[in-house]
């Protein structure tokens, strides 16, 4: 069965989305903000993520990019729902990592059907980049070369971090950035190469062919 974390620090709300996964077969976890979904997590990390924005302590928005800079946490599915429901807020919301934005009020069929929707997107993902790994380790390329990327050599270092499954934290250590500096230059990379997230980039990566260059001296971006 899979595991839902629902974090929201209104009680009723949360409560109510509880009973209702748990009626439709899904392991239900609950925190009442971002504080307490991080540690939720980081002990039994969960399928997909379900987050308010407005919370007390860690706000939504800066614990869907802690999320994201675990390891455990950069390729799971990751709804926002929040009444905050300006542009600029949904712009933000997908910019630091979120898969799917809904407003506040919702109908719980469609949370369920976006619910849904992305565990079946993230199995097909992870199927396909372990296909992707297992090709690339077992059979000779015989390709011609891709072409260069469209990035800047900054941005070039990240990508290929990146694609190597290295979190935002360990990126900006490797290359003495900030984890936030990192993520300005994912979002570049994301945007350039028309891409939505992490785990689209690793495919691109191994469909195009491109193979990281030889480990060098680290440099700062």
């Amino acid at each position: 069965m899979k595991k839902i974390l629902i974090v929201d620090d209104d009680t009723t709300l949360r409560v109510a989305l509880e009973r209702y996964l748990l009626k439709r077969g899904f392991v239900v976890q609950t925190a009442g903000s971002g504080v307490g979904a991080l540690k939720t997590f980081q002990e039994d990390p969960a399928d997909l993520i379900v987050s308010d924005v407005l919370m007390p302590e860690m706000d939504g928005f800066e614990f869907c990019r802690q999320i994201r800079m675990s390891r455990s946490g950069q390729l799971v599915p990751f709804i926002f729902l929040s009444s905050r429901s300006a542009v600029e807020d949904r712009v933000q919301g997908h910019s630091i990592g979120a898969d799917d934005y809904l407003i506040k009020p919702f109908e719980t069929r469609e949370l369920l059907a976006k619910i849904d929707a992305q565990l079946e997107r993230s199995r097909r993902t992870n199927a396909e980049i372990v296909r992707l790994v297992q090709q690339a380790t077992s059979l000779p390329v015989v390709a011609p070369l891709p072409a260069p990327l469209p990035l800047t050599p900054a941005e070039e270092k990240v990508f290929w971090e990146v694609t190597q499954g290295h979190t935002n934290k360990q990126i900006g250590e490797h290359l003495f950035v900030s984890p936030r500096t990192v993520q300005t230059h994912l979002s570049n990379i994301l945007n350039k190469l028309q891409l939505e997230n992490r785990s689209q980039l690793v495919r691109y990566a191994f469909e195009q062919g491109y193979q990281p260059p030889l480990r060098q001296a680290p440099a700062a971006v």
